[in-house]
């Protein structure tokens, strides 16, 4: 062939070559690096004779292959592991992406999304969603738009494209529009998008606000995946005012779901809430929320408790607090007055309390008596929000439930933050989960919103070693270090804290650093074990993304009588015997393991938000206070828990109020 001819031949083919000057600088950018990874792919059957695609997959499950570091080479942020070239990590990452990728270009053929809307509250949003399909070649993959012109080119130069060049083809181009576009898979869409939840109503008082976003594509398909953590933008304001005291936080639960959370510092005679993305309106935002709008430190409290239970959306039932109070059919508080201080007084941390006309008094017993600060709290939070009830009740400070006797005996009704089927307990949620609530975007950081937002990396992208750790409160968690050193390769547990046991380094390793909360959930499982009772993480580990293995015990939070094994989580005995068992079925079941843990989400989403927690105390005492059969009393020795002050942005409160007494 002439020299001028084999040139022009050259240039013709030089066509189906991606162009080095980018039209979109990340997805070009992308496409550049995935062709590199395609031809240094065809280099790899000299390093393994099982062939490219095998020694991927190899790769892939050794780890060596498509972490999250190894993603950058597609087109994230970081640096690529040594172990791989920028261009192979790219190919490496795309192969893992095949599966979506080849059936998103099959004509024809759309992949499924979620058939629901992630709604932690009882609420549904009104916008009509469709349920979630993939979205066409051309919708999620751009850069294939020319796709056509190449293979015309390649045609009319009498190049033969084979349907394994051609998927090379897709995936060195699409690769990246794949992990952009989410579960949905099209484009956002500020009108099908769904916004409902508590936040949204001026009368549903909570110390932070909340409500949810489900981003939804223009075809009507939930996203199964972050759009982004930038994706919506909300802003809050008071239209009659010149400066708004709200902060707010819009969490990406990587889902497609977000949850946007605000705490107010002053009341307000309305809210404007706007929720946007790319500057368009959301569903029906802008939200008014018609006033008066109070804050959390507002004394205004709803008179017909009726009202107040609709206006926070309550259950009608609390299971557990039927179960508890089930032992008590009457109560006397003239008598327990008396025989509760002398029966446990002397040896045990007690708090004496009665609410009376709305107001808080006190009497403690014992040493120790510094929790009474969370049981002050969340009872002063709530004669702010709701008239209370006139009760009267003992609450114990301890960590062991104290009435152990059995009916018929006389059984002394106590009230504490953890129960046993050893104890007649009643059971309230948590001081640590109740800490949480009051001081959401406040001085905690570990919350039921906050943990939401930072559940780690997708389940296939997880860790496989199961993960703890924590102090030595109990024998069994000696065991569990014990196992961990026994089998690294399949428990990653350690010791923090050093208190209750000798330390003994040979037999339970050196104390460790404590690390975030978060982190837990780079782990896929999560061990739960007893601490000196119950341990208080568990609703903070149900709502991760990780799969939560759960000791069998005698103790109880006020939830967990609703949680149910296989369902939302894996069980092991009391003893260990069969972790290591458990284990081992979770990893071979890989699917069933990654449902339970989704199962196990949804119920901490349902069931243990702040709305919830305020809800159950209310109704607990409300139902506990029908059971009295005289008049509560402030007692001698009670003094007043007041409110706190709020002179920086007092409120005016234009309910009823309700009659104080005047001490």
């Amino acid at each position: 062939m002439p020299r001028s001819q084999r040139q022009h031949k050259k240039q013709r083919q030089s066509r189906l070559v991606p162009p080095r000057r980018p039209l979109v600088s990340q997805q070009s950018c992308s496409a550049a690096r995935g062709a590199a990874a395609l031809r240094e792919l065809r280099a790899i059957p000299a390093r393994s004779a099982a062939g490219p695609q095998d020694y991927i997959s190899q790769q892939r499950r050794s780890g060596k292959c498509c972490p999250p570091a190894a993603r950058v080479a597609a087109g994230g942020g970081g640096s690529p592991p040594p172990s791989l070239s920028p261009s192979l990590a790219a190919g490496c990452c795309a192969e893992q992406s095949r599966p979506a990728a080849l059936a998103a270009t099959r004509a024809g053929t759309r992949r499924r999304a979620s058939r629901s809307l992630p709604a932690p509250h009882a609420e549904r949003p009104g916008a009509a969603v469709r349920e979630g399909r993939g979205s066409r070649p051309s919708r999620l993959l751009p850069s294939l738009a020319a796709l056509p012109r190449l293979l015309g080119g390649a045609a009319r130069s009498g190049v033969a494209l084979s349907m394994c060049s051609i998927w090379r083809w897709c995936v060195a181009l699409g690769v990246l529009a794949l992990g952009a576009a989410g579960g949905g898979g099209g484009r956002l869409s500020a009108e099908r998008s769904a916004v409902w939840g508590p936040g949204l109503r001026a009368e549903a008082v909570l110390p932070a606000r909340y409500f949810y976003l489900q981003a939804v594509d223009t075809e009507g398909r939930r996203f199964t995946s972050s759009p982004g953590e930038n994706a919506f933008q909300v802003k809050i304001t008071a239209p009659d005012e010149q400066f708004t005291r709200v902060g707010v936080q819009v969490l990406d639960r990587k889902d497609g779901s977000f949850i946007v959370r605000y705490r107010m510092y002053a009341s307000y005679k309305s809210l404007k809430i706007e929720v946007k993305t790319k500057d368009k309106h959301v569903a029906k935002s802008p939200y008014i929320l018609k006033g008066p709008v109070y804050h959390e430190n507002c004394d205004c409290p709803q008179e017909e408790s009726s009202v107040w239970l609709e206006e926070m959306n309550c259950p009608q039932v609390f299971p557990q607090i039927q179960r508890d109070l089930a032992n008590f059919p009457v109560v006397d508080p003239d008598k327990i007055a008396i025989e509760i201080p002398q029966r446990f007084g002397q040896r045990q941390s007690l708090c004496h309390y009665t609410i009376k006309d709305n107001e808080v008094y006190i009497k403690t017993y014992g040493e120790h008596v510094g929790f009474r600060i969370f049981m002050d709290a969340i009872l002063l939070s709530l004669t702010r929000k709701v008239k209370m009830p006139d009760v009267e009740f003992f609450v114990n400070l301890g960590d062991w439930p104290l009435e152990k006797k059995k009916p018929p005996q006389n059984l002394h009704p106590i009230f504490s933050w953890c129960g046993s089927s050893e104890s007649k307990d009643i059971v309230m949620p948590t001081y640590d989960l109740t800490d949480s609530v009051l001081e959401t975007m406040g001085r905690v950081s570990l919350d039921m919103m906050s943990v939401q937002a930072n559940t780690g990396p997708s389940w296939e992208d997880k860790n496989t070693i199961a993960f703890w750790r924590g102090r030595d409160s109990r024998k069994e968690r000696l065991e569990l270090v014990k196992l961990s050193r026994k089998y690294p390769e399949i428990i990653d547990a350690a010791f923090t804290n050093f208190f209750f046991f000798k330390h003994d380094e040979n037999l339970y390793g050196p104390i460790v650093k404590h690390i975030s909360f978060f982190d837990f959930f780079k782990y896929k499982y999560q061990i739960n074990i007893d601490g000196t009772v119950a341990a208080y993480r568990l609703p903070y580990l149900l709502a991760g993304n990780s799969v939560v293995l759960k000791q069998d015990s005698i103790y109880y939070e006020h939830f967990y009588n609703e949680l149910q094994p296989w369902k939302h989580y894996i069980p092991f005995k009391s003893d260990l015997s069969d972790l290591l068992e458990k284990l081992q079925w979770a990893k071979e079941h890989d699917e069933e393991a990654k449902k339970i843990a989704k199962s196990g989400q949804e119920f901490a989403r349902n069931n243990l938000m702040g709305d919830h927690i305020f809800c159950y105390y209310f109704k607990l005492f409300q139902e506990y206070s029908s059971l009295q059969v005289s008049e509560p009393k402030i007692r001698d020795g009670m003094e007043k828990v007041q409110q706190p002050e709020d002179d920086l942005f007092p409120c005016t409160c234009h309910r009823k109020k309700v009659q104080r007494i005047k001490c």
